[in-house]
């Protein structure tokens, strides 16, 4: 009888390769059409400085800041609708323990950090939908 290793999936093993970031003070109009052209569904907001977090804005910001609130993307500002502290995952983390971490945070992607370095974007529908776990 063979004995089977179980082989651990890490969120390094299949997040999305790089990070797409903008600044706070830009407008929800410069960020919306970032993502177009980048073909992102959320961009990490940088630092102001070395004590600062990151910050995320999502797609959900736009309808909920912008559109539902009556204003025009060109009048806000991202640090306005954007989600300050980002919840991140350990680049080795099993990813068992990243959809449970993303799911009872009620989010649906997170940031891949190796050490202090982003490195990566996870989300619970590429765990699914990009991968052959299931």
């Amino acid at each position: 009888m063979g004995s089977e290793e179980t082989v651990i999936v890490r969120a390094r093993d299949v997040m999305q390769k790089g990070i797409v970031t903008i600044d706070g003070m830009a407008t929800a109009s410069e960020a919306a059409a970032k993502m177009r052209a980048e073909k992102v569904s959320s961009l990490l907001v940088e630092k102001r400085h070395g004590d600062d977090v990151w910050g995320i804005v999502v797609v959900q910001d736009f309808i909920e800041g912008v559109l539902l609130a009556g204003r025009t993307s060109a009048e806000v500002n991202v640090y306005e609708i954007m989600t300050k502290p980002v919840i991140t995952v350990p680049a080795d983390m099993d990813i068992r323990y990243v959809a449970r971490l993303i799911h009872q945070a009620g989010i649906r992607r997170a940031p891949v950090a190796e050490g202090v370095e982003l490195v990566g974007m996870i989300s619970l529908s590429s765990l699914i939908l990009d991968n052959e776990l299931f």
